[in-house]
């Protein structure tokens, strides 16, 4: 079977491997030169003009995204190497918040999620206690509510403390939208596999994974070395045809004939496509209904500061910061600690401001400022500003998301594909995953 997947981000990666284990001739299709779609690396300089790999957005794993860390592992690359592994953690430069004590590491769930609670600094002991009981309420539920619920209205009764140290950190980081805004069934999917759920290896499933490399050697790169020949880097496909055999693919100067097809390119490119094939298809109802559909689909930006000062290190690797209009960013990472043998990595600083709104000089402006009054940090100097526009859908209560079947011989996949988890790496790798075993299957 002739398999065409179009798209080397995390989602067709997955997707080309997982066909190819099956069987498939497999063809994967990439516009650029450098597979990773946007979970990628950026070359860039310290402004003493010291070369750096940066990623285009700092991204963070946790120990239930096992499909995540089985590829890797997988494709020759050791999660425990790649991957800097620490419990549950969400810490504030005062040293308040959530933090898993060590005694309690190796526990298993959700013992250590409940120790981290219990133990939090500056926390009441009836803001604890109210957490615990309403994760058991929510275990006792299912992790089910109304698909029309928000974060904030499944969370109304919780203490304002747990909701400003805990609740909107993990909402704003996993679903990129503020909890008054995101959905709360897809919050309570995520919180069901992080709190309750398997973890991978040594890890438990609430560990936070931070990349010790860039993003593309944490996978991408050992993909297309698995894949070898059947990448085909920098060449666009423009024009999709569905033909009494299979599908027709085409670009500038070449045309290529396939017996079925995985979309995998981000939802924008994919909604265009699909809305022009329909034109010239025998199923152009259902290639139009599905464009419709991904085209309702709202995004969100994420913007990353990397900022450098030769003195620059925290007290952790990530650490959670006070944000508001003026101190947008909710958490900022020292590449340093997380890469102690690489002296380019060392006083390298990533904020992440997630549902980022503005003007990217005023964001990184607003940025340093608050890393000078949060962190003591006034020397910093702008290495380079990320501003990921569509970043993530927005992933709202009720939301339909277009699905992986799009017409007879055609899957997509995508971050944005129909499933349980929001715009995560473990969802583009899911999503691929099952498109691949949907096409060798028909």
């Amino acid at each position: 079977m002739k398999l065409a997947v179009v798209g080397a981000g995390w989602a067709g990666l997955a997707a080309a491997v997982e066909a190819v284990a099956l069987g498939a001739d497999v063809t994967l299709f990439e516009a650029t030169r450098t597979p990773g779609g946007r979970a990628r690396a950026l070359p860039a300089q310290r402004p003493d003009g010291v070369p750096l790999l940066l990623d285009n957005g700092q991204h963070i794993l946790i120990g239930a995204y096992r499909e995540t860390l089985a590829l890797m592992q997988r494709l020759g690359v050791d999660p425990q190497s790649a991957l800097l592994g620490t419990p549950l953690s969400l810490p504030y430069p005062d040293g308040s918040g959530l933090q898993t004590p060590a005694w309690a590491a190796r526990w298993p769930a959700p013992l250590d999620a409940v120790a981290a609670i219990l133990t939090a600094r500056g926390w009441r002991w009836s803001e604890r206690l109210a957490l615990v009981r309403a994760s058991l309420g929510w275990q006792r539920s299912g992790f089910a509510c109304d698909p029309r619920m928000t974060v904030g209205e499944l969370c109304r009764a919780l203490p304002a403390r747990v909701m400003e140290e805990l609740i909107e950190p993990l909402c704003v980081s996993a679903l990129n939208l503020p909890a008054a805004a995101a959905s709360a069934q897809v919050f309570l999917t995520v919180m069901r596999d992080a709190l309750f759920g398997q973890g991978f290896g040594v890890w438990s499933a609430s560990a936070l994974l931070l990349p010790r490399d860039d993003l593309g050697a944490l996978l991408p790169e050992a993909a297309s070395r698995h894949l070898g020949h059947r990448v085909r880097r920098g060449t666009r496909v423009t024009e999709l045809q569905e033909t009494d055999a299979g599908w027709t693919l085409s670009g500038d100067g070449w045309s290529d004939h396939f017996d079925r097809v995985i979309w995998a390119t981000a939802a924008s490119p994919a909604a265009s496509v699909m809305g022009a094939a329909n034109e010239v298809s025998a199923d152009g109802a259902a290639l139009r209904d599905w464009a419709a559909t991904t085209r309702r689909l709202d995004f969100t930006a994420i913007t990353t500061v990397y900022a450098w000062a030769p003195t620059a290190r925290l007290n952790a690797p990530m650490v959670a910061l006070r944000c508001g209009p003026e101190a947008p960013a909710q958490f900022v990472f020292d590449r340093g600690r997380l890469r102690p043998g690489d002296a380019s990595a060392q006083g390298l600083l990533a904020f992440v401001v997630s549902a980022s709104e503005g003007d990217r000089d005023a964001l990184q402006a607003r940025v340093l400022a608050q890393a000078a009054s949060q962190l003591g940090l006034r020397d910093l100097q702008p290495v380079q500003t990320v501003v990921e526009k569509r970043a993530t859908f927005a992933c709202t209560p009720g939301l339909l998301r277009p699905a992986a079947a799009i017409a007879p011989g055609l899957w997509a996949a995508g971050d944005y594909i129909d499933g349980p988890y929001p715009a995560t790496l473990e969802g583009a790798v899911r999503s691929g995953q099952a498109a691949a075993r949907l096409a060798c299957a028909a």
